[in-house]
């Protein structure tokens, strides 16, 4: 999935900083110079309905009013947002 169709499907925001991401989304975390976010997403019934996302700084600004930037979102649906973040954890 590219990231202008994560964007619209998900509605997720680019840019954006790391609070307003936790206002708006349950399950964010901060993890070393990246942002991680477990998502929901209906997809249907008995279906996965979580997906993950990275985002990445694009300033010096570490702090959760610092500017980032959307960099990946999967492109699989997870049972749970465990495995979404697990998802986003091991990507490079």
């Amino acid at each position: 999935m590219t990231i202008s169709e994560a964007m619209r499907t998900y509605r997720l925001p680019n840019p954006t900083t790391s609070e307003d991401l936790e206002t708006t989304w349950s399950k964010v975390l901060n993890f070393g110079d990246r942002v991680l976010l477990a998502g929901y997403y209906y997809g249907g019934r008995n279906k996965p309905c979580w997906f993950g996302a990275i985002y990445e700084h694009l300033d010096d600004n570490l702090s959760c009013e610092g500017e980032i930037g959307l960099r990946e979102v999967s492109d699989l649906s997870f049972e749970d947002e465990g495995h979404a973040i697990a998802w986003a954890i091991s990507q490079k």
